[in-house]
């Protein structure tokens, strides 16, 4: 079930990342109850679990962090917003729902394989 929402932004903070450092910075303090920003709302590309694998060689000291910045920005970018305050949630209207079907498992299967090619060409050289 996907929910449609519409959000009235009026007298919001909000902070939008590009998937950059900053983002990686964040998501990467974040992942350790360190977030730093005030904002009522978050908008930036998601951290899927490939950044949890990458922060894991970083933190162990095999990769710099731009090493680990090209690992990320490898494949598809999608967006995700988080509600951070009660003024951001009461400014949040629903509109509707759709039920969805499985995604195609040949599209599925196109998508992870290219990702990891995309991957493992990043990855030729590097002594991980």
């Amino acid at each position: 079930m996907v929910n449609e929402y519409e959000l009235d932004t009026t007298g919001l903070e909000i902070h939008r990342f590009a998937r950059d450092l900053d983002w990686f910075r964040y998501i990467f303090d974040n992942r350790r109850t360190k977030d730093s920003l005030t904002a009522d709302v978050i908008i930036g590309p998601i951290a899927n679990d490939t950044i949890f694998d990458t922060m894991g060689i970083l933190s162990s000291g095999l990769l710099e962090p731009e090493e680990a910045m090209e690992l990320l920005l490898i494949g598809p970018s999608y967006a995700q917003v988080a509600i951070k305050t009660e003024k951001a949630a009461s400014q949040l209207r629903w509109l509707s729902s759709e039920r969805i079907v499985q995604m195609n498992e040949e599209e599925r299967l196109a998508e992870q394989t290219a990702y990891q090619e995309a991957l493992a060409a990043a990855m030729e050289g590097k002594t991980v």
